[in-house]
């Protein structure tokens, strides 16, 4: 059996798709399928997967008829995959050299149900932020697999998708999906951590995640960020359906989903202005009917203080400290920045991060970004 099945998502990313499958392909490492997933691009991506496909028998396209979404996409390529081990990744990034050999030594060595790497943002300017794996293992040297209720730092580690490699047969027989709609990989991260009985780690950056101004949520104002609290509710759902769940799980996971939500209102290029404080009272609704039974202990500092203020309903005063905070940030940036430079924000729409070309800046945990296809 191939060791690797590599599920490649494509769409309308013809500029980018030649980087990343020359990183999967034209590597030292071959013990690997790469399935393509052209979900109805109109690009001519399909013409540069066809190219690769006539020389390398490694890679199988298929085509959709119709654009899916990301997360239809990713089915579609798991039900084509064949390997060992699955990894998803999107077709406007790429694998650094030498992670895929790195991958498959860690693989073969633990052989978990779940790999957890470490990977780089890349920023249009030139800047970099590596996201390390360093707090999840705060404690020191730890076994070589674990469970989330052993590690639950790992929670900290944003929910993305594309730094998890995962046991095939232990994703079917768990029969998650991924589900429709924006904000895809809550409910397929989440469950996936809870459920695997042998979690990795390979700290080392093994995914260069792409930052793109266009095509991502990131840069969408968009009534579909609505579609958030449909995954979370599937999240939630899970837990209120397995009671071996441990009562720290439950509130770090709450204490998860407030941070999720609050940051995605947050950010000033996500929610429509006229649709604010309608998404803040569906925060609201979960934080009181999924508060956790023996109470809820929020975060310190400001972060903490948006929590509270989520549970007392208290949209207007929130509106008020976000406004607050935007004006100091803009005052800083003036005065750092006098001559018009900016800084790329992070992607959380926090106190903007300096990403200098070259740069290579260790990020804090809880960073927020997603991709929409």
């Amino acid at each position: 059996m191939t060791l690797l099945s590599v599920i490649v998502p494509v769409y309308q990313v013809r500029a980018y798709l030649a980087d990343c499958l020359d990183s999967i392909l034209d590597t030292s490492f071959r013990d690997l399928e790469l399935v393509a997933v052209d979900d109805g691009s109109r690009d001519g991506s399909g013409a540069i997967l066809a190219r690769y496909a006539e020389r390398d028998s490694r890679l199988v396209v298929v085509t959709l008829d119709r654009n899916q979404g990301l997360g239809a996409a990713r089915n579609t390529g798991l039900s084509r995959a064949t390997g060992e081990y699955v990894w998803f990744v999107d077709g406007d990034d790429w694998l650094p050299e030498g992670s895929l050999t790195a991958v498959a030594e860690r693989l073969t060595r633990t052989r978990p149900d779940l790999l957890v790497t470490a990977y780089t943002r890349y920023y249009p300017n030139g800047g970099t932020r590596h996201l390390s794996l360093s707090q999840v293992g705060a404690g020191g040297p730890g076994p070589d697999t674990f469970t989330l209720r052993q590690r639950p730092a790992l929670l900290s580690v944003l929910h993305i998708t594309c730094n998890k490699v995962i046991r095939r047969r232990f994703l079917l027989d768990l029969g998650l999906t991924f589900g429709p709609g924006w904000y895809e990989d809550v409910s397929f991260s989440f469950p996936l951590m809870l459920a695997a009985q042998r979690i990795a780690l390979l700290d080392r950056c093994c995914y260069a995640y792409r930052q793109r101004p266009e095509g991502a949520i990131t840069a969408t104002v968009s009534d579909r960020h609505f579609e958030v609290f449909a995954h979370w509710d599937r999240v939630l759902s899970g837990l209120d359906a397995d009671p071996a769940v441990p009562a720290e799980l439950r509130h770090l996971i709450f204490q998860r989903m407030i941070w999720h939500l609050l940051q995605v209102l947050g950010h000033p290029r996500r929610v429509p202005p006229a649709r604010r404080r309608e998404f803040f009272a569906e925060i609201v609704t979960r934080y009181r009917a999924h508060l956790p039974p023996a109470g809820y202990q929020p975060p310190g500092g400001a972060v903490g203080l948006k929590h509270r203020l989520v549970g007392r309903g208290a949209y207007g005063l929130f509106a008020a400290l976000q406004a607050a905070r935007r004006a100091h940030v803009g005052v800083v940036t003036r005065v750092r920045h006098p001559l018009g430079s900016r800084p790329t924000a992070d992607a959380a729409g926090s106190a903007p991060v300096a990403a200098v070309p070259g740069s290579r800046v260790e990020a804090v945990p809880g960073e927020l970004t997603d991709r929409v296809s």
